[in-house]
Formats: structure tokens, sequence, C-alpha cells
């Protein structure tokens, strides 16, 4: 954005700010705020308005903790989210239920699955739509139906990125093996090269490094009943997919992920007390495979299953998801993991009932209607 010549008009005994220090001082800001901040004059409501802005804002912006997505017996959706708890806090999640836009409950609730880019998140609705919605400004987007859905029903896959050449966001869907792109600001899905695999572990694809990934399974060619993984990869870019090769694990419940902007393995031991972490240091590269940990629970209080870990600080300590198992009932609990001393501090806060995964989104100005 051009930088404006402006200054910021006050009484005579107050000083003046150049526009470049307010835009400056804004950009650090969270959103909540900065919407206020709009009504304040027109210069502002222009800056805070303006897509080089928000990408400015993006970048200071800090992660924050979809805590669950609810779906009870009424099918009514609940969402709330939190910022990423501290390590010195007193282990306390205080957590804000979001405001879920009231023309999508009715007939785009239930979503299956949430892929989130740029504080934007995609979901499939129960009736198959595509929507993208930023909770932070309160916008979304409902996209053209999806042609070659079978029997008119949700794709089979999807994912959600960025694509630094064209710079703008894309949703891909895959159908049985047909592959269909949206790029935001446009009405209409076109397909590119099917997809190289017929099954994936799960339906939402991972973003990392300009790519989205999922992880597929599939049985040897020798008739021998244990099955094959390999992660496929699509470059948004190119649009054109490449085979990742996984680092040697037994473990038999697989979990693809992010974590410091590198792609990521989680391997659960079936019984869900053991987890190994798995990083690819460098994208793309099989050598760059490393152990990050061995997550254990064996504490008091559960039983636990451990889920996948959520956030890494700089110590390397994980924020990690598990599950309470009580008779009839699935609870989500959050935790810190301690890889040096091998331990485990259970976060203090309301219990959910969930059926979905949380995710970690960051906020943003990022409007999904441009």
């Amino acid at each position: 954005m051009e930088a404006i010549s402006e200054t910021l008009t006050s009484p005579s005994s107050l000083p003046t700010l150049p526009f470049d220090l307010i835009s400056e001082i804004l950009c650090n800001l969270p959103v909540k705020l900065l919407l206020q901040l709009q009504c304040v004059c027109k210069s502002w409501k222009s800056l805070i308005s303006d897509h080089n802005f928000a990408k400015k804002h993006l970048r200071k912006s800090t992660p924050r903790l979809m805590v669950s997505i609810i779906n009870n017996r009424h099918k009514n959706v609940s969402l709330f989210d939190s910022p990423i708890p501290s390590l010195f806090s007193t282990l306390k999640i205080q957590r804000t239920k979001l405001r879920f836009p009231n023309s999508l409950k009715n007939k785009y609730c239930s979503p299956s699955g949430v892929c989130s880019c740029d504080g934007i998140l995609c979901f499939v609705a129960d009736n198959g739509s595509f929507v993208l919605w930023n909770p932070s400004i309160r916008k979304f987007k409902i996209l053209p139906p999806l042609n070659n859905a079978p029997n008119g029903g949700p794709a089979s896959y999807f994912g959600f990125g960025y694509d630094h050449l064209t710079n703008n966001y894309k949703v891909v869907a895959v159908s049985l093996k047909e592959v269909s792109v949206y790029i935001l600001g446009t009405d209409f899905w076109r397909t590119i090269q099917d997809f190289p695999h017929s099954s994936c572990s799960e339906s939402s694809g991972v973003f990392v490094s300009g790519t989205i990934n999922w992880l597929t399974e599939y049985y040897d060619h020798d008739g021998a009943s244990s099955i094959s993984r390999v992660i496929v990869s699509l470059d948004l870019a190119k649009e054109t997919y490449q085979k990742l090769s996984l680092p040697d694990l037994n473990n038999s419940l697989w979990t693809l992920g992010v974590l410091k902007d590198c792609l990521c393995i989680c391997a659960r031991s079936w019984g869900g007390k053991f987890l190994e972490v798995w990083v690819m240091n460098e994208f793309g590269n099989k050598e760059s495979w490393a152990k990050l940990h061995t997550v254990s629970y064996t504490g008091d209080g559960g039983p636990y299953v451990i889920g996948k870990p959520l956030y890494i600080y700089e110590d390397n300590k994980l924020l990690m998801d598990f599950r309470d198992l009580e008779i009839g009932m699935v609870k989500l609990k959050l935790g810190f993991y301690d890889y040096k001393k091998d331990t485990l501090k259970i976060l203090n806060h309301q219990n959910f009932e969930c059926y979905m995964d949380p995710e970690v989104y960051v906020e943003s100005l990022i409007s999904p209607c441009f």
C-alpha cells in the first residue's frame, strides 16, 4: 500500500502522529479492536480495510486455538476459541464462543472436517457445500456447487491453501479420483489431473510450503494384508503431484499435521497411550525426517487417549489434546507435554463433548469474499 502523507488531527494539547506510524501501531492490535477503530475516521477505515494492511497484520498475528466444534443431538453448531495458553499461565484456558453466522445455522450446519489458512476456515457442510469463513471478521462465502460430487453428496477429500504465484487462495476437492479446484474470487470449479490414489486416512488435507498434503493408504500388490502409506502432495502453484516417503514406523494409527511450519507425522499406538512425533525439516526431503518426541501417558485420572500435538513452543514443549474416556461419553482435554521431564500437565478448563478435532488458526483481516 502506498504511503499516505497524512497526520492524525487532534486537539492542540495532544501530539500529532505521522500516518505511517499510526499504521505501524494499528498493525499490532487484535482484530476485534481494529474492527472498532474503523469508525474513528475515513482514513483509518480505508487503512484497516486494505488488503495489503491485512497481509502485514497477518505476519504479526498470534495463533489461536479453536477449542471445539460441537454437534449435539439437535445438530446445533457451537464453536469456541482461545488464545494459545502460555507455559507460564495458571494452566487455565479462557474460551470465547464464536458467533456462527445465523444464515449458515439451518442449511449449512454440522461441518465435516476443517482446514485453515491465514485465518480463513474451510469446511464442508452437511449438504455437501463448501464454506469459507473468517470468524475474526465474521465474513463467510458459500462456494458454488461441486459438479462432479457423487450423488450430489460431499467430496471424498478436500484441502485449502494459498498459491503464492497467483497471490490467491484455492480450495481443492477430490470426488472419487477427479480433482476440482476453486480459486477465491471466481464463481466456478475447474478440473485438474486425477488424484493418484483412491484412499486417504483423513478427509481434510494439510497445507504447508505451498502444497496440500494427504496421507494415503493402500494394500501391497503382493496380496499381503499389510497396509502401505505414502503422502500425496499437491503443489498449488503448479497443480502437480508428488509422493513423499514416510519415516519407518510400526505404529498403526497415523495423523498428518504441521508443527513449526513443517510437515509432521503423529504415529499413535492402538491403545492411545504412546505417540511418536516426527517432523520433515526440509519439505520433500525424505532424509530430513526426524523424531521430535515420543509422548507417553501413564498418569492418574484417565483413562486418557493421546490425540495429537497442536502447538510447539520455543523450548519444544508441546500443547496436545487428549480424550478422557468415560462411560458413554468422550471429553476433550488439553495439556502441556514436557519432553525433558516426560510429564503431562492437564489444563483446567470446562470439559467439551466433542466429535471433531481442535484446530489452530490465526486471527486475521483476510476476507473470504474478495
